[in-house]
């Protein structure tokens, strides 16, 4: 018998070769390939980044770079993503996937702090961010977000992977290592936030989407 997630897969446009082969290489070269965003979620985020015509987006946490493909696929005609990476190792392998998806020239790739290069770029570049996502650590998602949210326009999204983090956030009396712990409070901080109106959506690890009022 098929599983929720695998139905919801199945009735989802497919992922192109370039998608397969970065998820194939991910499983066999990284300790963690379920760090990739998978094809559904992967889908809503181009169907997102194309629904505000977004110009400028963020990314916060490229892993290997299959997210960082789905949302540049989604940007408007002569739209820029800014992708930030913590983990250098990734660097070129991120940058060899772009290449073969034919997107390289759309995004930048940012080696690096994001807490750091963010304010560095936009207060530089002087644009707001039309739609942005945050797949990293999970301790620091709070700072990111804060970072984010004045810099984005009005009517643009923000999105937040693994909020539920495998039901984790549920029982924190239970579940109290750190991680689990800043994201539920981070969680409980989004829906306190006027700045933005909010839903969480049960897909993959949870996805929070907001929208910057």
């Amino acid at each position: 018998m098929v599983t929720i997630s695998e139905y919801i897969e199945s009735h989802t446009a497919l992922p192109d070769s370039v998608l397969d082969g970065i998820e194939r290489w991910a499983h066999l070269h990284t300790a963690q390939p379920q760090m990739i965003c998978g094809p559904a979620e992967g889908q809503l985020l181009t169907l997102l980044c194309r629904s505000v015509a977004a110009r400028c987006a963020v990314e916060v946490g490229a892993f290997v770079g299959y997210s960082t493909i789905c949302i540049a696929r989604g940007l408007a005609e002569g739209g820029t993503l800014h992708t930030f990476e913590v983990n250098e190792e990734y660097a070129d392998i991120i940058r060899h996937h772009l290449s073969l998806a034919g997107i390289a020239q759309r995004v930048n790739v940012r080696i690096g702090d994001a807490k750091k290069l963010i304010p560095n770029v936009f207060e530089a570049e002087e644009q707001t961010v039309d739609f942005a996502f945050i797949d990293a650590d999970k301790r620091h998602t709070r700072e990111y977000y804060d970072i984010l949210v004045p810099r984005m326009r009005r009517g643009g999204l923000l999105l937040v992977d693994n909020v539920l983090w495998g039901g984790k956030v549920l029982d924190t009396d239970t579940h109290h290592d750190a991680d689990t712990l800043c994201i539920n409070q981070f969680n409980n901080y989004v829906q306190q936030d006027s700045r933005v109106a909010n839903t969480m959506l049960a897909i993959r690890d949870g996805l929070l989407i907001c929208r910057v009022l």
